[in-house]
């Protein structure tokens, strides 16, 4: 992950823990993709998910650290998946994603205030 302080994520992962990390088996690395095949689980013939989310409230592998901390991260940042890369903590209009917030509550995080910087806040994720 990006080592910008400023980024929640960095301190947060509720979403890493919370959320079946599905995908089109493409993105594994044997298939052609970057997801690295030993931290999938293949669900059908054409959908995989991160071991560990397979069926949902559960931490995926590839997250490092403890949930709600500082330093929390992906081991495979730059090769996750499509649903990790798309997630999104703010909305267009600068509004903290209410999943994001609902998350962040349940591990007794603050809720994170609107901003009016989208633009950097995309390039975290």
């Amino acid at each position: 992950m990006p080592d910008d302080a400023s980024n929640p994520c960095l301190s947060c992962g509720a979403c890493c823990k919370h959320f079946r990390i599905s995908m089109y088996i493409g993105e594994m690395a044997g298939h052609g993709g970057t997801v690295p095949d030993e931290l999938v689980s293949k669900v059908n013939p054409v959908i995989a998910c991160m071991k560990g989310t397979e069926a949902g409230a559960g931490r995926c592998v590839a997250l490092l650290g403890e949930v709600g901390k500082p330093g929390i991260g992906c081991a495979i940042y730059a090769q996750r998946p499509t649903p990790c890369r798309e997630y999104r903590v703010w909305l267009e209009d600068g509004s903290p994603n209410p999943d994001c917030q609902r998350l962040r509550a349940n591990i007794g995080l603050p809720p994170l205030q609107a901003t009016c910087c989208t633009h950097a806040q995309a390039s975290w994720l």
